[in-house]
């Protein structure tokens, strides 16, 4: 009997122990949580945090914090992250270049992505759109290739830095069109902008949010956009694509949480973050800063981001790209 007792005992202990996950999301959240963005406020990043944090904090009855960790390329963010207690208090914004450039472009990371995050879910997409200052006379992608093959090197092109979206939208565009441009590198896309409206850069591939009122004022050119379709903002503009074949490089963000956490939360954020995505005021909101939503599942986001780590190695080897 007493054998029988003691088994039935473990068994219990079995089944409490594997209930408590689950009870635990069930009564998630119970305090703050804290959104941590890898760069600083006012940003495609920072906006989504704050929008979507809103509406968290107004379905789950909790504070939501948004905390910007900038500096290091996103890397100190990713590197908080990577070390958070897995309980679903802290989460992340994860723009490709902090989880699938970065790790790729630099050697010696404390962390590893793959291992130590995983995906919540993906929240949306910021197209790029190609544009040349007004001393350049190309009107469309063509024009603008073949100038910058009669003239290697010649033409400049802006980037937020070395790894950043502009900077790997301009390698690609090189290499699938045998062109050399040169690289003038910013810290960060506002002092690119800049140079490039005023004549001192030639080309820039350029977030859609941050080119349209330029591109509406006449100040800059848009030859080309960089994803798949052309958009409803600018339909007279053609994708890249239409030129060079299966072109892309758009921008995406998504949300990660630590590996350790329950799949109970994160399916519970997923959840509460698909909804709300799909509410048509955020969307609204989203769109009037060229943020298009988008949402996953946290397994497809995590495929994303491994699949873009491998994507991108491949474009940093063969370009030889450097860390700054």
């Amino acid at each position: 009997m007493k054998f029988k007792r003691r088994t039935w005992l473990a068994a219990t202990c079995l089944l409490a122990a594997a209930a408590s996950p689950l009870a635990w999301a069930q009564d998630y959240p119970t305090r703050p949580i804290h959104i941590v963005v890898p760069l600083p406020p006012g940003g495609s990043n920072d906006v989504l945090a704050r929008i979507l944090g809103q509406k968290m904090a107004e379905s789950f009855g909790q504070p939501v914090i948004v905390d910007n960790k900038p500096g290091a390329a996103g890397n100190i963010a990713t590197d908080f992250m990577a070390k958070a207690e897995g309980d679903g208090y802290n989460i992340a914004i994860a723009p490709n270049q902090t989880v699938a450039v970065n790790p790729v472009l630099y050697p010696k990371l404390p962390f590893d992505v793959l291992r130590d995050l995983q995906g919540v879910t993906l929240l949306g997409r910021v197209p790029m759109v190609l544009v040349v200052s007004s001393k350049v006379t190309a009107t469309s992608v063509a024009e603008l290739i073949a100038q910058a093959k009669a003239s290697p090197d010649k033409l400049s092109y802006a980037s937020a830095g070395s790894g950043s979206p502009q900077h790997m939208a301009a390698e690609v565009f090189k290499s699938m069109t045998s062109t050399r441009l040169t690289q003038i590198p910013y810290k960060g896309s506002a002092p690119a902008l800049v140079d490039v409206l005023g004549g001192t850069v030639d080309v820039m591939f350029c977030p859609i949010n941050s080119a349209l009122p330029h591109i509406r004022s006449g100040k800059l050119r848009a030859l080309g956009t960089t994803g798949t379709k052309r958009l409803a903002l600018l339909p007279d503009v053609p994708t890249i694509a239409e030129t060079v074949p299966n072109y892309e490089s758009d921008i995406w963000i998504g949300m990660v949480a630590p590996a350790k956490t329950p799949p109970a939360i994160v399916n519970k954020l997923n959840a509460e973050l698909r909804r709300s995505l799909a509410l048509p005021e955020v969307r609204d909101k989203l769109a009037e800063q060229g943020i298009f939503a988008e949402s996953s599942t946290p397994a497809e986001f995590t495929k994303l981001i491994a699949d873009d780590q491998k994507r991108w190695a491949a474009v940093i080897k063969a370009a030889n790209i450097q860390p700054e």
